[in-house]
């Protein structure tokens, strides 16, 4: 399992940011567990679209260690298929997360997430 590739939500890398004491985090205790993290390109462009210019060498010294999973034409059909099934459903989300389902899915990778609500209703997506 430490050998597998997870994906990185942008809530736990903000909680990681945001919190003094770093080995307290579920971001290190993740990095504890498994040797194989990534992000999704959405998450890139949520931190850096948040990040002052303060923070940004903070941000640029942590995700140049990540693999960032891009929004391609298969996570686009995935994210299709998604919005299709939560609109069954009665249910919707938020762009950015439904795009980041969607590259979870098409890379069969859990997702780490402190927002569990928000990605819930995801068939298929595993939560970790």
């Amino acid at each position: 399992m430490a050998e597998q590739t997870i994906i990185i939500d942008t809530s736990v890398l903000i909680d990681y940011f945001r919190k003094t004491d770093k080995h307290q985090t579920w971001f290190v205790q993740l990095s504890e567990t498994y040797r194989k993290m990534a992000i999704t390109a959405i998450t890139e462009f949520e931190i850096y679209t948040g990040a002052t210019e303060s923070q940004l060498p903070f941000w640029q010294l942590l995700l140049a260690r990540m693999p960032v999973q891009p929004f391609d034409s298969h996570a686009a059909q995935a994210a299709v298929s998604i919005q299709k099934e939560l609109k069954m459903n009665r249910k919707s989300m938020e762009k950015a997360d439904l795009f980041i389902a969607a590259i979870t899915r098409v890379n069969e990778a859990p997702l780490a997430t402190l927002n569990r609500k928000h990605f819930q209703s995801v068939s298929g997506l595993v939560l970790l």
